[in-house]
């Protein structure tokens, strides 16, 4: 779904996979910029403004969402939302299951492993892995 007052510019020879899903909400703006594939199973959600730098692999199943439901300790709304935008660099790589949450600024050159949920800034030239010990004992 793209909302006919929102904006889109998408660059040359961008490649999107199978499975897509694309939500353009009101006013909100998103850009592919030039040479940037997204492959199978991913999701862009747009409430306000999503930038993705040229040259970027997006991982099979990668999300992208620039908003949250506005919620209290009471509850949570299905139709207000907090919004703050999401820049992804130049020539990065997101792995397979990365979550991208909004508000969310990511340099140029960066390596985000499978599977990680990033909520802060990564600079630039950085490469993020989610970093799981498993423990392994013999049964006795």
């Amino acid at each position: 779904m793209v909302h006919d007052t929102s904006r889109t510019e998408f660059g040359n020879f961008i490649d999107i996979r199978h499975g897509f899903n694309l939500v353009v909400g009101r006013n909100a703006f998103l850009k592919l910029s030039d040479h940037v594939i997204m492959n199978n199973n991913c999701s862009i959600n747009c409430l306000e403004n999503i930038v993705i730098g040229e040259n970027t692999l997006i991982g099979e199943g990668v999300k992208f969402y620039d908003h949250n439901h506005k919620y209290n300790s009471v509850e949570v709304s299905h139709k207000e939302f907090t919004t703050a935008p999401i820049i992804i660099g130049k020539n990065c790589w997101l792995g397979a299951n990365v979550i991208v949450l909004k508000g969310v600024t990511i340099g140029d050159n960066v390596i985000i492993g499978a599977g990680c949920v990033v909520h802060k800034d990564i600079p630039s030239n950085t490469i993020i892995v989610n970093k799981q010990e498993h423990l392994i004992q013999a049964k006795q």
